[in-house]
């Protein structure tokens, strides 16, 4: 199915026709539909290969044990039928099998049951924290366990008060093995601790989210030209020297990230009741000067990183920079609409439809080459269901926090359907 919405020639906002709208709820549906096999006998979850059948690996990584258990409780929220058994499967799986009895926290990877990467990382406790908090936004009875569980953690071992943010690793048994310091890990804690705020009610959720936003968004993005470096110093200085992983720590910048940073910091302030402090100017600075900078004027899409002033490093373009940009600009055109950002959004929407969104047996492609095909060289498999069904889900509500709230006020899929 592709996208029936109206060209570039109507006035107006996708966001307020009835035909993009039921577009959104049906791409939403097939994220489902395609996701909801990978329930695995005896626990866990499978990834799912381009065809939709699992593939053979039974090696779990925490990030996609929790963002099954968000994406399916944030289904439920909407009315999804049939979103249980994965919310019971993963939060089974991530206290009996991530969950580490001898030494606390959560390893990193499991293999049928077995630990087989006992790193304990920030990035995937915070989303322990998230599956915890939308479980429980879902009315699961095992997530406050959860989330008193790994906010113990996150407290004990990764919170730095002094700095108002999370340090990021440690060895199975809390030794440590680096003293690296990341952007992305906090990224993602802001949206974990937004969640469980808005979850829990509890103020030092949402107190922390705006300490580790003040410090990336406020002062490092302002004083490197709207863009956010990835890695750190151990006291927080911008490591520019440092070049990882090039999948997972690639040096530079991100602009993917920028507008996730951007998203993060726009539901924070609707939470505060959106104060006159400048937010809306930061979050739009950040957003254009990322898809200025990272839009492939010859091909389409976003490239994946950026040099320090501006230019491409990997030009790989992948779907999940492009699903984090459709996010910020319906938050963006739901707050203060405007044609510039209604244009990114709807060339935002078109690409991934012509390139990314799988119309013959559903998901996403993670990556295409350098002809807009699919091609697997970084991913296998289809391995997400979180960023695309995000991309689809959250421009189907008025607002720009509360998602869960908004949807049990307006489902996307009435019991009455």
């Amino acid at each position: 199915m592709t996208h029936p919405a109206p060209g570039p020639e109507v006035t107006g906002y996708w966001l307020n026709t009835e035909e993009h709208r039921n577009w959104l709820q049906t791409q939403a549906q097939r994220q489902f539909n395609f996701f909801r096999p990978a329930v695995r006998k005896g626990g866990g979850f499978h990834t799912q290969g381009y065809d939709g059948a699992p593939l053979p690996s039974t090696l779990q990584e925490l990030h996609s044990t929790t963002r099954m258990v968000h994406s399916f409780a944030m289904g439920h929220l909407a009315g999804q039928s049939d979103c249980h058994e994965v919310i019971d499967q993963g939060i089974d799986y991530l206290w009996n099998a991530h969950r580490d009895d001898e030494y606390g926290g959560y390893v990193w990877g499991v293999n049928d049951g077995q630990v087989a990467d006992g790193r304990k990382l920030a990035y995937g406790h915070v989303f322990v924290l998230l599956a915890g908090a939308s479980a429980k936004l879902a009315g699961h009875p095992d997530a406050d366990r959860l989330i008193e569980d790994a906010t113990s953690v996150l407290d004990f071992h990764f919170w730095q008060e002094d700095h108002g943010l999370f340090l990021d690793e440690w060895n199975r048994d809390w030794t440590p093995f680096s003293s690296y310091r990341g952007m992305n890990a906090n990224m993602h804690g802001v949206e974990a601790l937004l969640a469980a705020y808005e979850a829990t009610g509890r103020e030092v959720y949402i107190k922390r989210a705006g300490r580790i936003l003040d410090f990336f968004m406020r002062k490092i993005a302002g004083q490197n030209g709207w863009r956010i470096p990835e890695h750190y110093t151990a006291n927080w200085q911008i490591d520019r020297s440092y070049d990882g992983d090039p999948m997972f720590r690639p040096k530079g910048t991100t602009p993917g990230h920028s507008v996730e940073w951007a998203r993060l910091l726009l539901q924070y302030w609707d939470l505060g009741g959106r104060p006159d402090d400048g937010t809306l100017g930061i979050a739009r600075q950040v957003v254009h000067r990322a898809l200025e900078d990272a839009w492939d004027q010859n091909n389409g899409g976003l490239v994946y990183t950026l040099k320090f002033d501006g230019t491409p490093d990997i030009a790989d373009r992948y779907w999940w920079p492009v699903t984090e940009a459709i996010g910020v600009l319906a938050s963006l055109i739901k707050i203060d609409p405007n044609d510039a950002e209604e244009g990114w959004y709807r060339r935002l929407w078109q690409f991934a439809d012509q390139h990314f969104i799988d119309h013959d047996k559903g998901g996403w492609f993670p990556e295409i080459d350098a002809d807009g095909k699919p091609m697997a060289t970084q991913f296998v498999g289809k391995p997400d269901i979180y960023h695309a069904l995000q991309a689809t889900m959250f421009p189907l509500t008025s607002g720009v926090s509360r998602y869960a709230e908004a949807f049990a006020r307006t489902p996307v899929w009435p019991a009455d359907q």
